[in-house]
């Protein structure tokens, strides 16, 4: 059974997340005091570490910096914030993935097995023995464009481009894959943590989004192209 330390100081809500997530088979420890944070991560070195921002004691953060050299584990951040510097502070402590708050479980759920999910392929890909990505890994660059995981940063031309979280995400996945043809079914596991229906509309959706922000004609895409019947395919030597 999968173990997740969950760190939330409203307790209603951490009790309300915690025996969700039980049912769905985790094992679940929830502490509501950041002070006590970091013992009880180390002590139980969990599989994931779900983490509030915003704590009594200590602060989301701190606790990243305290713990991310003694586990192995995913770090998840739960911010209410949509502030890019707290993105990107929380990334440069060691977080491996946000949920926004208001949280909804079925979103919080779908994220954690995403997360959970990635911690396997990073083992396969080759990580440090802290968890973290080997450098190679950390960045993706083609021609004008450059994609940074740590960062959480896309460019074009030295130019950031603005993306969502569930954008950078598909657009990583498919920079990881060039030259592969990515299917919906998988595209739709790995960004969303759910089977894929046949009928949703998200990851084309959010491919269109991709075209236009990323400078590809959506009407005739050369660099994110569609495999008809099949999916799409990220094609390195056009960016």
């Amino acid at each position: 059974m999968l173990k997740i330390v969950l760190v939330e100081d409203d307790e209603k809500l951490c009790e309300l997340l915690a025996n969700y997530l039980r049912q769905q088979q985790f094992e679940v420890i929830t502490v509501h005091d950041g002070l006590q944070a970091p013992d009880v991560i180390i002590s139980h070195q969990p599989d994931l570490v779900v983490l509030d921002l915003m704590l009594p004691g200590m602060d989301g953060l701190s606790i990243c910096r305290k713990i991310r050299g003694k586990v192995q584990s995913k770090i998840m951040i739960l911010t209410a914030s949509d502030d890019d510097i707290d993105h990107v502070a929380g990334l440069e402590v060691g977080g491996d993935d946000f949920v926004n708050k208001p949280i909804k479980p079925r979103v919080l759920l779908a994220r954690i097995r995403m997360l959970l999910r990635r911690q396997i392929t990073d083992s396969a890909l080759g990580c440090d023995q802290q968890g973290h990505m080997s450098s190679d890994e950390l960045e993706h660059r083609y021609g004008t464009l450059t994609v940074n995981h740590r960062s959480r940063n896309c460019e074009m031309n030295g130019e950031t481009v603005c993306l969502t979280d569930s954008e950078f995400n598909l657009l990583w996945l498919l920079a990881s894959h060039p030259d592969e043809v990515l299917t919906r079914e998988f595209l739709v596991m790995e960004t969303r943590g759910i089977k894929y229906d046949g009928l949703d509309r998200t990851i084309d959706n959010k491919i269109v989004t991709l075209r236009k922000k990323l400078g590809d004609n959506p009407s005739l895409p050369r660099k994110i192209i569609t495999v008809r019947g099949k999916g799409y395919l990220f094609v390195p030597d056009r960016w």
